[in-house]
């Protein structure tokens, strides 16, 4: 093999390492640099203060069960939506964290609804549910395409797992890129439902 080709090689195996790791990292990094309007708090965790939000894209379709949901319907309740996949390890640490608190919240202004992304059918989605006591539905987007309705230069899900807060107002007000434990997700959720 050429030192050439070995260079092409190794190119290769580098780009599609670097990808692999951002579709399902322990976090990742995100400056609100810019003209975004969000900081980047020293927990990880990306805010934007009340009156500068950017409102939450669509966020409608089919659960990994068959049923129709749109986000939308919640509006007046802070939402939670996490960003998962069945194969995503940081994913599988976080669920009990998320069953938890979601069952805590329930019918107390919080609904959580997940997003289930790049598993090809909805059999692996629901075992890890079942798995980890999930009990709130999650719109099935094998593609990703929901992930992309979210505007460039707003907070975005930009890894798997991603977590994102959004307020009563339906406006996306704060986002993680990293698993999460219970104490940073009520960290995370807690300011918002007490914003009037």
């Amino acid at each position: 093999m050429s030192t050439r080709s070995r260079a092409a090689l190794l190119g290769a195996v580098a780009a599609a390492a670097a990808l692999t790791l951002s579709a399902c990292g322990n976090g990742g990094t995100s400056g609100g640099g810019g003209n975004t309007n969000f900081v980047t708090g020293n927990n990880g965790v990306d805010t934007v203060p009340q009156g500068k939000r950017a409102t939450a894209p669509d966020l409608s379709g089919k659960t990994i069960d068959g049923k129709s949901l749109d986000v939308a319907d919640y509006k007046g309740q802070v939402v939670v939506i996490n960003v998962w996949g069945s194969w995503c390890g940081p994913c599988r640490e976080e669920a009990k964290y998320f069953s938890k608190v979601s069952e805590e919240y329930k019918g107390k202004g919080v609904q959580f609804v997940g997003i289930n992304t790049r598993d090809t059918s909805t059999t692996p989605a629901l075992a890890f549910e079942k798995e980890h006591g999930v009990s709130y539905p999650s719109l099935y987007d094998p593609t990703g395409k929901l992930m992309l309705r979210f505007q460039k230069g707003t907070l975005n899900p930009q890894l798997i797992p991603s977590t994102l807060i959004i307020d009563k107002h339906g406006k996306v007000a704060a986002r993680a890129l990293e698993g999460l434990d219970d104490t940073s997700l009520l960290k995370m959720f807690k300011p918002v439902l007490a914003e009037k």
